[in-house]
């Protein structure tokens, strides 16, 4: 009686180990689909089979092994961490190339083509009041043309501020979900695989915003880190990040007034900014203090486009001040009536500063038409010698086309040297695009590799049911027979009446 009585406890034991087989592959199959999840296999373990010592054997159920692959995982993140700045950077330069036409139907380069032939008409009939007055309307537009482009950069430049502020936020609470994760870990739900796949899930959603790794600790906590040297999590500790605008101090800077620099400051203060250099705050920080900078100034560089609008207004100033409105007039015999030539005015302003030197990070945004000038003090005379009626108004035309170095920057008239700004944005476009699409296909092989290795396989646990519930029914058959078999023993000890 007592071999049968143990006889049912191990086929018990089976059966609870089957069931719970059959819970884990039902799991599976349940979260095939939920993001982060990864295959979960029950292992088994026999019982020792020792009949004498009245062990008779028997299956009993292991721990629950997850397929989980860290490197697998940590390629993926890399990968989305990669994407995350592509796509950053094509959407911060699509909206950069969008300030700088290239057409020639709009912007600087259509205003300054209308001023030239302005020039030039007014070369033609330097004292036509209607040509001299059309040089005013189209230096107007030049300079409105400025102002909008300086304008429109200065407004990507605080969309990108907010933005460094959205994503620094991001990045708080997407590690503030890891942190209560890690609270209920702590707490004894460390083997949920339900909790497992929201840590993982969350894990690769920060990614796409700076690069991270993630360490499993032996209490099954996750300790975090942003670019593999600033803790974001440790435990149930977060460590959060901040953003801020700050003027540098070391070097001096060229340009006091310039546009301050974004920082990315740890938990501690200590600025982190150089170590954050891939993901999507890379790609804002990039953008923030290299590429804009490199166009409207910053600190320590004037920036391209007020290069370009200061040396094309003081080129214009120069001439027109080194000519004459009109000559001079000799004085009479009596010594009266006589009267000095009228020079040129400068047709430009800008900011400059209370020592009036030009403001010069702000060129382009205060570029305007003098506000005294009239079209009667244009100068249109070159006094030479030789003197030429219309020589200033000529030598201002000419710069459509220059053969004086003195007419260019950096060996390019101003419109060349506008075009090689637009085309520098639209090669930066052109290779983020590219990389853009090569990181969608990394990303995609890393996650098919992962899937592969931790996925759930339909067919594979479907396989696993069906094995799993033949060998429970053939348990529950087994107990079922010493069921009766332990029934009809009762029944002949019984004595009959």
């Amino acid at each position: 009686m007592s071999s049968i009585i143990a006889a049912l406890h191990v086929a018990a034991g089976t059966l609870s180990a089957y069931d719970q087989a059959l819970a884990v592959t039902s799991n599976n199959v349940a979260n095939s689909s939920t993001p982060g999840y990864a295959e979960q296999t029950q292992t088994f373990y026999a019982m020792p089979f020792d009949p004498v010592n009245g062990s008779l054997g028997g299956v009993r159920a292991g721990e629950v092994v997850s397929a989980r692959d860290q490197y697998a995982e940590q390629a993926v993140w890399q990968q989305n961490t990669a994407l995350g700045q592509a796509n950053q950077d094509v959407s911060g330069l699509t909206s950069l190339q969008n300030n700088f036409p290239i057409s020639g139907d709009s912007g600087i380069p259509a205003a300054l083509n209308s001023l030239y032939q302005s020039f030039s008409a007014w070369g033609q009939s330097p004292a036509d009041s209607n040509a001299r007055q059309d040089v005013l309307n189209q230096a107007g537009d030049v300079a409105e043309a400025f102002q909008q482009a300086a304008t429109g950069l200065a407004n990507l430049t605080q969309n990108t501020e907010q933005q460094l502020q959205q994503t620094v936020s991001q990045i708080n609470q997407l590690t503030g979900q890891l942190q209560s994760y890690n609270q209920q870990i702590l707490n004894g739900d460390r083997n949920d695989a339900g909790l497992d796949a929201q840590v993982y899930s969350t894990l690769e959603q920060l990614s796409q915003y700076v690069n991270i790794s993630a360490t499993k600790q032996a209490d099954g906590s996750m300790t975090v880190m942003a670019a593999g040297q600033t803790p974001l999590l440790m435990g149930a500790m977060q460590f959060k990040l901040s953003c801020q605008l700050t003027q540098p101090a070391d070097p001096a800077p060229a340009y006091p007034n310039g546009p301050p620099t974004a920082q990315i400051l740890s938990a501690d203060g200590k600025d982190i900014t150089s170590t954050i250099t891939t993901g999507q705050l890379g790609s804002l920080l990039n953008l923030r203090n290299t590429v804009l900078p490199s166009y409207i100034g910053d600190a320590y560089q004037q920036g391209s486009l007020n290069i370009l609008a200061q040396q094309f207004a003081d080129r214009v100033n120069g001439l027109l001040e080194s000519g004459n409105v009109s000559d001079a007039v000799a004085a009479g015999p009596d010594g009266t009536g006589g009267s000095p030539a009228v020079p040129g005015v400068p047709l430009f302003t800008y900011s400059t500063n209370d020592d009036g030197t030009a403001n010069a990070t702000n060129v382009a945004q205060s570029l305007a038409v003098n506000p005294s000038i009239t079209a009667s003090q244009l100068a249109a005379i070159d006094p030479g010698p030789p003197e030429v009626s219309n020589g200033i108004a000529l030598a201002l035309s000419n710069l459509a086309t220059p053969t004086d170095s003195a007419d260019e920057i950096d060996g390019a008239s101003y419109t060349q040297y506008y075009g090689n700004l637009a085309s520098q944005v639209g090669s930066l476009l052109s290779a983020a695009t590219n990389q853009q699409q090569v990181s969608q296909s990394a990303l995609a092989q890393a996650q098919n590799l992962r899937q592969q290795q931790s996925g759930v396989s339909l067919d594979a646990e479907a396989v696993n049911l069906v094995a799993f519930q033949r060998a429970y029914e053939a348990n529950s058959k087994l107990v079922s027979v010493l069921d009766q078999i332990t029934l009809d023993t009762i029944n002949m000890m019984t004595p009959s009446t």
